[in-house]
């Protein structure tokens, strides 16, 4: 991606609702959006005409919309699609956050395009957005070993060990993010993807 990319406009972070996914792996692109309002004082509010709740934040002299869509993983097109055509965000200024299974914890990976890789959120997304032309920030998780075991994977909490890792990728990518906000797309993947995991 060139660094004269289009400015980000929205950052929706894929995760389940509820109390009982709160904490689980899947959740990861929630526990981002909710970091990042939280350190911006933005507040999440529910948003019917979205599907999911809402806030928006100013970082780096930029307004910026986060999003978690309520609607589930398999369904989080739906909230995406909806904010992105009111606002008449183009694809390419829309940041996904979202677990990765293909990635040890800890592991922290910028994307741009692509296939969903069996991810359910982001087939959903690119089935209604009609394109895979969004940008991804990849949070992994781990992969189990077995594929019979991926579902109960993610939606089970990590032990505290990997839970600190994907916290540390999760600070790590918060502090890269005026970059990727300001298009600088290769100072910023070149800083997550030499960064070593403790």
């Amino acid at each position: 991606m060139p660094e004269s990319a289009p400015l980000l406009r929205l950052v929706a972070g894929l995760g389940n609702p509820g109390s009982e996914y709160a904490q689980t792996r899947h959740n990861a692109g929630f526990w981002l959006v909710d970091e990042l309002a939280r350190q911006h004082g933005g507040h999440f509010r529910p948003e019917a005409r979205y599907h999911g709740e809402t806030c928006r934040i100013v970082l780096a002299g930029q307004e910026l919309w986060l999003l978690k869509p309520m609607t589930y993983m398999n369904r989080s097109g739906l909230a995406v699609a909806a904010l992105v055509r009111f606002h008449k965000i183009p694809l390419p200024a829309i940041l996904v956050v979202h677990d990765d299974l293909d990635l040890p914890p800890g592991t922290v990976r910028l994307k741009r395009g692509g296939g969903h890789g069996g991810h359910n959120g982001l087939r959903d997304l690119i089935a209604h957005l009609g394109s895979n032309d969004f940008a991804r920030l990849r949070l992994g998780i781990g992969h189990p070993g077995d594929s019979r075991d991926v579902l109960d994977h993610v939606l089970r909490r990590a032990p505290r060990t990997e839970e600190e890792q994907i916290g540390q990728a999760i600070a790590d990518a918060l502090r890269e993010l005026p970059r990727i906000l300001a298009g600088q797309w290769e100072r910023a993947t070149q800083a997550l993807h030499s960064r070593k995991i403790e």
